[in-house]
């Protein structure tokens, strides 16, 4: 599927390459429309055995061909990032060279200000640079304007003034724009255009390198193998002969796990109802990442060939930071979302049962401070699915520090927080899960129970990245297998032939009791379908949502910014696809979880189950629902977390 794509372009590179040889020994006018066989050189011609007054004119140079960078692609083999064919304007100075300064100059002026007229551009070149590169490097064609427009490569083919040459080189492309562009990252040239004296197996023209994203990480795989380019001078310093004599070997490719509908999906829900905001959704039966969308973010095709100081400037100087990649390298406190952690480290560790009530009241006082429920209303006594379900802040309160601060940080870690998923992109947060060393370290005393029930509720000082709370949602969707989240399935040649694979593989299987998860999935599965759950927006009609959201301050005060997070899995009886989903609100702004993070989970999914078969409320499993159920206003409902 991929291998015709590239064997394409290979195809190309080597077309290329010939006309390249054969327009450079001729001076060509014209670019050759077909590949021809480059001059062949008698043996004295490739063989030059200098005598000692000529050996500074009679020599071979080997220089060095880059070559195609491997594509990048999806997991079904949709091009993330490949090439194309580039058109630069070059002019060739005659050997033996022997023009004074002052011709040098002239011969080169003419050349720019034909090319210049002809293509409509205003060319600018030193005249210092120009004897730069007679002196030390007359013999390589220099370079006078950089990929062509189409419109300009039509205009100039058949009109080339003699001596200037359109070189063919390749350009690395983005299809899809914007699209996972902080994951793909971009590439740039490894240093400045040369000007000192030709050395041998220096590149034909610079290469490029990977800046950013799977461009950098896998930048060794993706760059490929030189071929050789040979020049030969005689004695009186004339080229004599030139020819490919090793053609390059293009880069591997790296195949990653995203899936490219689900990316453009969660790009498209995070473009139309978040200014700044992540989406992760992975397979939670193997641990793949099939979108890690981050909004806003950027089109890597801005730095190709290379992007203007004004560009990078407006790119660096944008509030809302567009080369942050806030999937994996932000984290936030996780709000409500948190208790889901909390909830498994009370059943699991016996601090709470499945029947035990504690009252949901609108306050409690703890130490001397007063915790508030969000909800100001007396909700009476709740179990755990119904408290889950309600989001129940002083409920969580209570349990949380009957439970204590070990099995709540135990937990925590076992599904994932507090540690690097381990994804092959640089800058990865960490999160953070405190413990008494953490909070002696920074607040000069151990873990409190005023600690314990910000912890209970996903503020204080936990923090924790979209990637980790996909991650932590994929164990309990596929019943406590804890995967190693997958970026990259595997690395291949252009023929597809295998050079890395990454395999799938399980870090730990957490000892959760079917009972502890059937609480768990029954609460998530009410907090989107069930009367009191926070939700609904999030509710689809032809697949079952189970999710929790959540809605937390962070920021320094005065300068507080809600995270409103919505994170689950679905369909919630035999689970495909784990996510997390968070929206940034902004300074002073009131949002929460269930009216800005879930409708954009609905959005996604509703387009990846359209044309299902609609489920009835019948066909749905039966919902448990509080013995007492009261009235709410509707501003109480909207404030759901």
């Amino acid at each position: 599927m991929m291998s015709a794509r590239i064997c394409e372009n290979l195809r190309n590179l080597w077309i290329a390459l010939l006309i390249f040889a054969v327009t450079a020994t001729t001076r060509a006018q014209t670019l050759m429309p077909t590949p021809a066989p480059s001059p062949s050189a008698s043996p004295e011609e490739e063989t030059i055995i200098p005598t000692f007054e000529t050996q500074k004119l009679a020599r071979t140079y080997i220089l060095d061909v880059p070559a195609p960078r491997g594509q990048i692609t999806d997991r079904n083999g949709a091009p993330l990032a490949q090439n194309r064919l580039s058109y630069n304007l070059v002019i060739n100075f005659p050997t033996p060279l022997d023009f004074s300064d002052a011709q040098a100059v002239s011969f080169t002026r003419e050349k720019i200000d034909k090319t210049g007229k002809l293509i409509g551009r205003d060319l600018r070149i030193s005249d210092d640079a120009i004897l730069r590169h007679y002196r030390n490097r007359g013999i390589m064609p220099l370079e006078i304007a950089q990929n062509l427009s189409q419109q300009e490569y039509e205009k100039i083919k058949g009109n080339l003034p003699a001596g200037v040459m359109v070189r063919p080189v390749y350009v690395r492309i983005y299809p899809n724009g914007k699209l996972a562009g902080q994951i793909i990252g971009y590439t740039g040239k490894t240093g400045r255009n040369p000007d000192g004296i030709v050395d041998n197996h220096e590149t034909l023209w610079p290469e490029t390198e990977g800046r950013e994203g799977l461009e950098q990480t896998f930048n060794g795989m993706l760059t490929g193998k030189h071929g050789e380019y040979k020049l030969t001078f005689d004695k009186d310093g004339r080229k004599t002969s030139e020819k490919l004599i090793t053609p390059p070997e293009p880069g591997y490719n790296v195949v990653t796990t995203l899936d490219l509908r689900l990316q453009q999906l969660a790009e498209k829900a995070l473009e139309a109802k978040a200014k700044r905001g992540a989406m992760v959704i992975i397979d939670p039966n193997n641990g793949d990442i099939l979108a890690l969308a981050s909004w806003p973010t950027y089109d890597p095709n801005l730095f190709v060939p290379s992007i203007s100081a004004q560009q990078l400037k407006a790119l660096q100087d944008d509030p809302d930071i567009p080369l942050l990649p806030r999937a994996y390298r932000s984290s936030y406190p996780p709000g409500s979302t948190f208790k889901i952690a909390v909830g498994i480290a009370a059943l699991e560790s016996h601090a709470v049962y499945p029947d035990d009530q504690y009252q949901c009241v609108p306050a409690i006082q703890i130490g001397n401070v007063t915790f508030h429920n969000w909800k100001k209303s007396d909700r009476g006594a709740l179990n755990f699915v119904q408290a889950l379900t309600e989001s129940c802040d002083t409920w969580f309160y209570q349990v949380g520090i009957k439970t204590g601060s070990a099995p709540i940080i135990d937990w925590s870690l076992k599904l994932g927080f507090g540690a690097k998923c381990g994804i092959p992109l640089r800058g990865e947060a960490e999160g953070r899960i405190p413990n008494d060393e953490y909070m002696k370290a920074t607040h000069g005393r151990k873990i409190l129970n005023g600690d314990i029930a910000n912890m209970s509720i996903g503020q204080g000082d936990i923090q924790v990245t979209p990637l980790q709370m996909a991650q932590a949602m994929g164990v309990v969707a596929n019943g406590g297998t804890l995967y190693q989240t997958r970026l990259v399935q595997q690395v291949q040649t252009f023929d597809n032939q295998l050079v890395t694979a990454y395999q799938v593989r399980a870090k730990r299987t957490l000892e959760l009791s079917s009972e502890t998860l059937d609480q768990v999935r029954t609460g998530m599965i009410d907090v989107v379908n069930g009367s009191g759950g926070t939700a609904h927006q999030a509710s689809l009609d032809n697949v079952e949502v189970a999710g929790k959201t959540g809605t937390a301050q962070w920021g320094p005060k005065h300068k507080e910014r809600t995270a409103a997070w919505f994170s689950g899995f679905l369909p919630a009886d035999q689970p495909r696809y784990a996510f997390a989903a968070v929206f940034e609100g902004d300074v002073g702004s009131k949002v929460h979880g269930g009216s800005a993070a879930a409708p954009m989970i609905a959005d996604v999914f509703k387009d990846i189950y359209k044309g299902e078969k609609l489920v009835s409320h019948q066909q749905r499993r039966a919902r448990e629902q509080p013995e007492v159920r009261r009235a709410e206003p509707v501003e109480e409902e909207d404030e759901s977390d």
